[in-house]
């Protein structure tokens, strides 16, 4: 049985890697159709002519940003997929298992792994394929890929309730343009704000547990460690470092003119990157562009459409651009190594 899931795997990364393909042609198709006309001259048009038609429509929106603008997007990408690399590491020192495990490996995966599962979404199943592959290649087994999958999930999570309720304490008025999207956001200001101490409370009661050293949950033979201070410590700087970064991507995107500041950017990001995580919508589309515009009303409209687009490039598609080689040349080399081991029949 275990040398057909050998050869199955393999298959099941490059059935991965042809859905993205088409996925990714879905996503730019959809940032072109914003544009009426550009929709109309598609329905009209063959293969070739689409990807002439939907590569200019993005250039238009792509020229709205400055250089400049590009050169900070960029680097604030980096910063947030490093973050997301640390989230792994964070999990194997939990697990006791970094050494051995090196920095660019944990990288590669980690990459991979948010590049796949930010535009597939499902991102536990997606992600966890690739961190099962990955890892149990490292010696982890089946029940520690889980715990990690699972810590990674919680860091990312523990973030975005640090940053919202920091947002919500500080900037409350946020929810207000929201009530017109959804009667779920139709609260006032004080209750908002008191929203927003209710998930600083869950962070610092989530610290004080890792400070009193909560025993461990036993599930059978299943044993769950509760995460101690230094674990702790570093999601406090991690998850933030990762969310700041993304939101930054849109904030440098965006022109002076109507920019509401870092602060506000970044809860909008929270609000609409997490509705659409829930709804698990492939990079939130549609429901990004609802919370920018209703959030900050003052920046034009087509100015928030080509700093989400960009936002989408460097966080999404291009990702999942240079991933697709890596997971083919990951299950190639797998595929290599188990020929060559295979008994003679």
């Amino acid at each position: 049985m275990k040398r057909y899931l050998d050869y199955l795997w393999p298959v099941i990364g490059l059935v991965a890697v042809i859905w993205s393909v088409e996925l990714l042609w879905d996503k730019l198709k959809a940032e072109a159709l914003t544009n009426e006309a550009v929709s109309a001259r598609l329905e009209q048009a063959g293969l070739w002519e689409s990807i002439k038609i939907v590569a200019s429509g993005i250039g238009e929106k792509i020229a709205l940003i400055s250089p400049d603008a590009f050169l900070h997007a960029g680097l604030a990408t980096l910063v947030a997929y490093a973050a997301l690399a640390w989230y792994d590491r964070i999990a194997l020192i939990h697990l006791g298992k970094e050494k051995g495990i090196s920095w660019p490996y944990i990288s590669l995966c980690s990459f991979v792994t948010y590049a796949l599962s930010h535009n597939i979404g499902a991102s536990v199943f997606s992600g966890g394929m690739v961190r099962f592959r990955a890892y149990t290649a490292k010696g982890l087994t089946a029940g520690e890929v889980a715990v990690l999958v699972a810590l990674c999930s919680f860091t990312f999570a523990f973030g975005t309730i640090l940053l919202l309720g920091l947002v919500l304490v500080g900037e409350p008025q946020i929810l207000r343009p929201l009530g017109r999207l959804s009667h779920w956001f139709a609260i006032g200001d004080r209750t908002a704000r008191l929203i927003g101490f209710a998930m600083l409370a869950f962070v610092a009661l989530y610290t004080i547990g890792a400070w009193l050293k909560f025993r461990p949950l036993k599930l059978g033979k299943f044993e769950v460690i509760y995460p101690r201070l230094p674990i702790v410590f570093r999601q406090y700087l991690a998850a933030p470092l990762e969310l700041m970064g993304a939101a930054g991507i849109i904030y440098f995107a965006l022109p002076e003119q109507g920019n509401p500041g870092f602060f506000i950017v970044l809860g909008a990001f929270l609000l609409s990157f997490s509705a659409g995580l829930l709804s698990q919508v492939p990079g939130g589309v549609g429901v990004m562009e609802a919370v920018f515009l209703a959030v900050m009303p003052g920046v034009p409209a087509p100015a928030v459409f080509a700093a989400l687009l960009i936002w989408r490039l460097f966080y999404l598609i291009l990702p999942l651009v240079i991933s697709l080689p890596i997971v083919l040349a990951f299950e190639r080399g797998q595929l290599k190594k188990h020929t060559r081991i295979a008994p003679p029949p």
